[in-house]
């Protein structure tokens, strides 16, 4: 089994290919990718066999930006119509035990396509994979994920990840649903954000009514609506209009101002997220500035993307965070997320735990 399977958005491969290049090597391992075009997937092949395991092992998952899911796997082509089962099975016999079985495509049109197909032959195949104990009848924590990634209806890839270093959802997609009264769709990326980025046992006190909040380009509403929703009080930040019913809860405040250049009077604003279309590294420049002043614990903020060199891109300006924040000595947990919701752009959680008083007293 030598290989690492990654899903990531259709139109992102090469973006995907070059960061878990970036990553293997950085571990010390070698091999090379396999990719096309609007597949929604990349396969990296380890020039050993045994790599593949330690890949999705050693490297941290929380650091991979475009890849949705990952899991080490190998092809299985040319399956007999009338005994895909068995195939499936006998591919899996030397597998450790896992928790559970998720029956995949990649997220193309033309893997919808197949999702049908896949549950039809999810009952039986796990079935199978419980009598020969290659996955557990019910679901049973840190124990490893099976994956088969149908690509057609005779062909996949078969393997498996470890729950404690993968994306805890179907396909690496947290599905969502739109608010019927939300002022934009924008409103699903921060609310995507929380789930993603926010462990669910820490939601109630890091994401907790009556705590403020600044929108940087909030007009005209989508991010405030997620914050208004949870409780927050928001000062937004846009010269253009926000949307009626938010302004009418009482718990927003619109200041016409330039998202650059404002700054809160006190230091007493737990979130800050932003949502501006402007080039990635003016802000992250700005992010920077927000933390090293103190004006804010949390941040969730989206980096527009070039059309070229988009890892290039994402890895400047997430290497620009660390290198002054550490310069700085600030206490700091940083994330970035390709996340399903996002286009041309990457969301970025940015949690502040200690900044120096000397540095904003």
């Amino acid at each position: 089994m030598s290989s690492v399977v990654i899903y990531c958005r259709s139109g992102f491969e090469n973006d995907a290919a070059a960061e878990i290049t970036f990553h293997a090597a950085e571990q010390g391992f070698a091999g090379y990718v396999k990719a096309k075009p609007n597949t929604g997937y990349v396969v990296y092949e380890c020039f050993e066999a045994h790599h593949s395991d330690e890949i999705i092992k050693k490297v941290d998952f929380k650091n991979m930006v475009f890849a949705r899911q990952w899991f080490a796997g190998t092809l299985l082509e040319n399956m007999p119509v009338e005994d895909r089962v068995g195939a499936v099975v006998e591919a899996a016999k030397e597998f450790t035990l896992c928790s559970e079985l998720r029956v995949e495509t990649p997220d193309t049109n033309e893997g919808k396509e197949l999702l049908t197909f896949c549950k039809k032959i999810s009952t039986p195949l796990k079935k199978a994979l419980e009598k020969q104990n290659t996955v557990l009848r019910e679901p049973k924590a840190n124990r490893p994920v099976m994956h088969v990634m149908f690509l057609t209806n005779n062909t996949a890839y078969v393997g498996y990840s470890y729950s404690f270093n993968n994306s805890p959802f179907f396909m690496g997609i947290l599905r969502l649903r739109m608010p019927s009264d939300a002022p934009s769709r924008s409103t699903l990326k921060l609310d995507e954000a929380f789930n993603v980025f926010i462990p669910e046992q820490q939601r109630e006190s890091r994401v907790a009514a009556g705590m403020r909040s600044v929108d940087l380009g909030a007009c005209p509403g989508g991010w405030t609506y997620q914050l208004v929703r949870r409780g927050m009080f928001v000062s937004a930040i846009d010269n253009g209009p926000m949307n009626d019913d938010l302004m009418e809860t009482g718990q927003v405040k619109h200041f016409r101002a330039d998202g650059f250049k404002y700054r809160p009077e006190k230091r007493n604003v737990t979130w800050l997220v932003c949502d501006m279309v402007e080039k990635p590294t003016k802000v992250t420049t700005l992010m920077i500035d927000w933390a090293v002043s103190a004006y804010a614990k949390e941040f969730i903020f989206n980096l527009k993307l070039p059309m070229k060199k988009r890892f290039d891109s994402v890895y400047e300006c997430l290497s620009m965070i660390r290198k002054e924040l550490d310069k700085q000595g600030i206490n700091y947990e940083l994330q970035a997320k390709h996340l399903y919701h996002d286009r041309e752009e990457i969301t970025v959680h940015l949690n502040v735990t200690k900044v120096p008083q000397n540095l904003y007293s």
